[in-house]
């Protein structure tokens, strides 16, 4: 209890670490080294449950502002934006994926294989990108490709920079979805680029979704 509330104001890692210590304390029990496991009832610490939103059009400009072409923050950022793939993806990317024009892309999580144009932000973030490795985005030697937490904590130095702490790298992917949405593509050419299942492209567009449809709803009205 008392590790739990010492990091009452990281909750995440406060509820982390109690899950931790439970399973370990568990097979203490299971190995004889204890009778009880001290952690086994305790309760987690609620939490607001907080949907993640695209970022907001100013942020990403100073965020460009902010980064300038050429560096790996801004590079990462055009990819993500500019090709709605997760984080994870957009790490693995080679420049030998680049064909035609536009990214060959075969997602970890589902398998699927998507041919994504390149546009021109993310265009001129490639022309500026050096080429030291296979891997388009590099660790700061250019030896491999950039890690996830490499690349998460630099985009987190950024983003308390100029105050975008409450929007992440996945956040990118929201961006890229309510962008399609709101340049009027139907949630099948949305699918196509993100390569999103429709309930996903759903939950990624629905708040952008609702205020365009209560635009045309209000304007039916009058």
């Amino acid at each position: 209890i008392r590790l739990r509330d010492a990091n009452a104001d990281k909750v995440y890692f406060a509820n982390y670490s109690l899950r931790v210590l439970r399973i370990l304390m568990e097979h203490c029990v299971d190995l004889g080294w204890r009778e009880t496991n001290p952690a086994k009832g305790v309760s987690e610490l609620k939490t607001e449950k907080k949907e993640r939103e695209p970022w907001p059009s100013h942020l990403l400009s100073t965020y460009r502002n902010t980064c300038p072409l050429g560096t790996r923050e801004r590079l990462v950022m055009e990819l993500c934006v500019g090709t709605g793939q997760r984080i994870g993806d957009v790490l693995e990317m080679r420049w030998s994926d680049i064909q035609d024009s536009a990214v060959f892309v075969k997602q970890n999580k589902t398998n699927k294989e998507l041919w994504v144009p390149i546009l021109p932000e993310l265009q001129a973030a490639l022309d500026a990108a050096s080429r030291h490795s296979v891997f388009i985005v590099t660790n700061e030697r250019g030896t491999n490709r950039w890690s996830y937490r490499g690349a998460s904590q630099a985009v987190r130095k950024v983003r308390q920079q100029i105050g975008a702490a409450d929007y992440d790298i996945h956040s990118w992917r929201y961006n890229a979805a309510c962008e399609l949405l709101e340049a009027g593509c139907e949630d099948d050419l949305i699918a196509a680029v993100t390569g999103q299942s429709p309930a996903m492209v759903l939950h990624y567009t629905k708040k952008v979704r609702q205020k365009i449809r209560a635009v045309q709803a209000q304007q039916m009205r009058v």
